[in-house]
């Protein structure tokens, strides 16, 4: 789905998980993908830590049509959303913790 600006936006029913009131960590992941653990591990004690985000971790392998849509190109992937759903960092691979906390200041 597109905003009015043409932004990319994700919503409830796409992510199939409820979006944060403040923003949302999405994570795309695979079964034997190593850093793709300790990114959960990362993303659930940011959201955790600041109140009104959602960590929302998808398996790119069951939900291929969203992995092409997004153009994911490898795991972990992390997108971080605002309130509305729209897409305001991305990144691949491991995040560090401060990474995180800096792009959720982007997004509320």
């Amino acid at each position: 789905m597109r905003d009015g600006d043409g932004n990319r936006r994700l919503d409830a029913a796409e992510l199939g998980a409820e979006l944060g009131e403040r923003a949302t960590l999405v994570q795309f992941s695979s079964a034997f993908c190593q850093p793709c653990r300790a990114t959960r591990r990362t993303l659930s004690e940011v959201a955790a830590m600041v109140a009104g985000v959602a960590h929302v971790e998808i398996d790119a392998e069951s939900r291929l049509e969203l992995v092409r849509a997004l153009d994911i190109t490898r795991t972990p992937t992390v997108l971080v959303l605002d309130a509305a759903g729209r897409i305001v960092r991305r990144a691949a691979g491991q995040p560090r913790r401060v990474d995180v906390i800096a792009a959720l200041g982007d997004a509320v």
